[in-house]
């Protein structure tokens, strides 16, 4: 461990963020980093535990004790090594990732817990600055070739992964960018897209062959595919968004979070306006905005509406508020059910629990307002509460209420492969192979809605499948 009493000497000092009146006038990230010593002092906090739990907290199971103590030694590319011996882009989770190290940390017990998320981010960006992350290019080629479908975090892992392997590796992405949910879902405030594209620069030079704006299924055809590479990898994300049933749903103004998101992140890239968008250009300024759905997309919804000057933001989640504070003896070191609060809350929103919506109200074709009543939960029962309704006033209402899984048309009606009952892909996580021996599935097309942690951990995981399947034996890590 880096000090043996680092824990006891020094309380847990987490990075800060740029005031929320002047971030929100901008779609730049503004967290603010660690000093060196900051960080090589919080890095000394490491208790390098017997049961290091923090590696089961940890989905693509980071060697998190081991790069702690090389970065409180400062020995900074050796850090680097360990980091990246799990996690292809630590600069991705160590923006986006919920950090569900931290909540398994042992320290968490007194709601200390090492700041992993915060030391694994700089280790990684100085790796950068340093020059020190080049493309790491296979000594001789396999002469086999993997067609990679959907360039989310679970296809760029698995395409640099196979690539690194000696594969001919191509991945398609029906997007005109790559970089799927990183691209296009998380706004550029919490990771700015510069950080995709340094990495598709070394994964080019890796042989990495990217075709954007091809879309299997429509573009090039599943049959195309197949009788011209060895393997398919279908690692495309869980696109198809959860409705909202009920009268007023087909109103212009009752939105798909995505399509909100999606649109504010091409003007960020200096895309001309959505003239061709399919329900044209979307913008809540001076618009009173009703986010459904207690989850990280709906926060995304909250930042974005709030940069976009709402006159309003209020984000209500049909489930019951959670506690503040979880208890430790019933939880750790696995992840709680708990209140969080994110920095687009923090910027000016109204939030509700136990809400049921009922209704969507509009004069004409203009959304106007959203009927509601508040609901118990008894016995796992929701129940409506006699005398509560009210209705919000609404010009624009957001849906962020999950996904239902990947879509169908295209892509899956044609590769005809097997779906599990939540009508996700089905494939097991040992060899990921799909009902057709050729196709393999990751991500969140095979585990539906998740955490980007989790889409590299099963893009690592799948590549080495398909490489042991077409070698008979593989070197990658799993």
């Amino acid at each position: 461990m880096g000090k043996e009493t680092g824990f006891l000497e020094l309380d847990r000092k987490d990075r800060t963020y740029a005031d929320a009146q002047e971030r929100v006038k901008h779609y730049n990230e503004f967290v603010i980093p660690h000093q060196e010593g900051e960080l090589k002092a919080q890095a000394s906090r490491c208790m390098n535990c017997g049961i290091p739990y923090c590696h089961n907290g940890c989905p693509v199971n980071n060697i998190i004790p081991d790069w702690n103590h090389l970065t409180y030694e400062g020995n900074w590319q050796g850090a680097l090594e360990v980091l990246h011996s799990t996690n292809n882009f630590p600069e991705f989770t160590g923006r986006i990732c919920p950090a569900p190290c931290e909540a398994s940390c042992t320290l968490n017990i007194v709601d200390q817990p090492v700041t992993i998320k915060s030391i694994e981010c700089a280790i990684v960006d100085k790796g950068w600055q340093e020059g020190w992350i080049v493309p790491q290019i296979p000594a001789k080629r396999t002469g086999k070739s993997v067609a990679v479908v959907g360039s989310g975090p679970a296809g760029m892992a698995a395409a640099q992964q196979l690539a690194r392997a000696g594969h001919s590796v191509t991945l398609f992405e029906k997007n005109d960018r790559v970089g799927g949910l990183l691209r296009y879902g998380i706004p550029d405030f919490k990771l700015e897209k510069h950080l995709i594209n340094r990495r598709i620069v070394q994964m080019e030079a890796e042989g990495v062959q990217f075709r954007t704006s091809t879309e299997v299924g429509v573009t090039i055809s599943v049959k195309s595919l197949k009788e011209n590479f060895d393997a398919i990898v279908l690692s495309g994300g869980a696109e198809d968004p959860r409705p909202l049933d009920i009268p007023g749903f087909e109103l212009p103004g009752v939105r798909f979070a995505m399509e909100f998101l999606t649109q504010q992140n091409k003007r960020n890239a200096g895309d001309e306006e959505l003239r061709a968008a399919p329900r044209g250009s979307l913008l809540a300024t001076g618009k009173h905005v009703v986010v459904i759905g207690g989850g990280d997309t709906g926060s995304d919804c909250v930042g974005t509406s709030i940069r976009q000057g709402a006159a309003s933001v209020t984000q209500i989640e049909i489930m019951p508020k959670p506690p503040e504070k979880e208890d430790k003896a019933l939880t750790w070191p696995n992840w709680p059910m708990k209140l969080r609060t994110s920095t687009s809350h923090e910027e000016g929103c109204e939030r509700d629990w136990a809400i049921l919506t009922k209704r969507v109200v509009g004069e004409g074709s203009q959304v106007t307002g959203l009927d509601c009543v508040r609901v118990e939960w008894v016995n796992g029962k929701m129940q409506e509460i006699p005398g509560s309704e009210f209705t919000l006033k609404a010009d624009l209402i957001f849906l962020a209420m999950g996904f239902l899984g990947p879509r169908k048309q295209g892509l899956l009606d044609q590769a005809g492969v097997a779906l599990d009952p939540r009508g996700n892909v089905a494939a097991n996580v040992i060899n990921y192979q799909t009902s057709d021996p050729k196709i393999w599935a990751c991500g969140d097309m095979r585990r539906g809605q998740s955490l980007v942690v989790w889409a590299i951990r099963e893009g690592r995981q799948c590549a080495r499948a398909v490489d042991e399947a077409l070698m008979g034996v593989s070197e990658l890590p799993r």
